[in-house]
């Protein structure tokens, strides 16, 4: 039987957007020949123990030694287990290595929104990245908008890339006819692109009572700034930072916005528009990049770098409960289109033609 060995070694004891991926993921994927690199065990599967240290979520030091990690001993590792495949889920892999890879890209945010001065992280994408790929078999990405990013950026064909979209547990998210609250609810990161200056600068322009809530886990660099645009506009009894919100939290406190504001500058996929709206939760976000593929009729779209744009949908919604119907019922049709049964075969699929 052929054998697949699955690199795990990024993932963090809380799973994010990409953690949340990999082990929904995971939990559709045929188990036969596979073995998870993984730190922690997973029912069903093979496993070969690798570091709890070398996770996303320990920090630069952590990531640098991964890389290295994933040079030296991953080609070991698959030596030893007689791999035919390896498959990250991250665009992280040995450059060089006894067999294939299969990397999945989820953006290339930190080449489109690189700062003033290139960090760390967009020297990764611009040197790490680009060899990782053009040494892959094959990549798989989560959008159309994401895979002519590869394409502008790379410069790989597209015949060498794969759009597969990402997904929602239906049994996680889900409507539970619970009372709608008086928030408007973010949910996601706090990096520059996320656009949270202009969400709180619109929210602002809102008369009324209700909040806006910040759901998602503070940034050291961007999260001061945003408390002190928040206290000079003097609407600190009317924002609120949820820090990071566990998974089994999540459809509650989703269900029970006012709507879903997302209004990225752009985005590989953007989870918490099909989880919204999975949830009956009415989206207003942004009309770039893959959040038109993903929400389709059921949002109701924005310009992210007008103000005006976000702060009258958000108006509109507030105010008007035809609206909010309309959002809700869309939603939950668009919501039903995604499943990841469906990104699990697709993956398999694209896995097979190098097994």
């Amino acid at each position: 039987m052929p054998q697949l060995c699955i690199d795990l070694t990024f993932l963090p004891q809380k799973p994010t957007g990409l953690g949340t991926y990999a082990l929904n993921l995971l939990d559709h994927l045929n188990t036969q020949g596979v073995t998870l690199l993984s730190a922690r065990p997973r029912d069903g599967y093979n496993h070969y123990l690798v570091p709890a240290s070398l996770a996303s979520d320990r920090g630069r030091q952590a990531h640098l030694a991964r890389l290295v990690w994933q040079q030296v001993r991953v080609p070991e590792i698959c030596r030893i287990l007689k791999a035919d495949l390896l498959f990250s889920p991250v665009p992280e892999a040995p450059l060089d290595g006894p067999c294939p890879t299969v990397v999945t890209v989820h953006d290339l945010i930190p080449l489109r929104f690189p700062g003033p001065f290139p960090s760390l992280l967009t020297k990764y994408f611009q040197f790490y990245i680009p060899r990782v790929l053009h040494r892959a078999a094959h990549i798989i990405c989560d959008s159309e908008a994401t895979a002519q990013d590869i394409v502008q950026f790379y410069n790989i064909a597209p015949a060498k890339i794969t759009p597969i979209p990402l997904a929602h547990d239906a049994a996680h998210f889900y409507p539970r006819a619970l009372p709608v609250g008086n928030y408007f609810l973010y949910l996601g990161r706090q990096d520059a692109h996320k656009n949270l200056d202009r969400l709180i600068t619109a929210f602002a322009r809102l008369k009324g009572d209700c909040e806006l809530w910040l759901a998602g886990p503070p940034d050291p660099r961007r999260t001061p700034m945003l408390k002190a645009q928040i206290a000079a506009m003097s609407l600190g009894r009317r924002v609120r930072f949820l820090d990071y919100v566990p998974y089994e939290a999540l459809p509650a406190l989703i269900e029970q916005a006012i709507a879903l504001v997302f209004p990225t500058l752009w985005e590989g996929f953007g989870l918490p528009v099909l989880e919204a709206m999975a949830c009956g939760t009415p989206v207003i976000t942004s009309s770039l990049a893959s959040l038109p593929e993903v929400a389709g009729d059921a949002a109701l779209y924005v310009d992210p770098y007008c103000v005006a744009s976000i702060a009258e949908a958000m108006h509109a919604v507030a105010s008007t409960a035809n609206l909010r119907t309309a959002l809700r019922e869309r939603g939950l049709v668009r919501a039903a289109q995604f499943s990841w049964q469906k990104t699990a075969e697709a993956t398999a699929a694209a896995l097979a033609r190098y097994l």
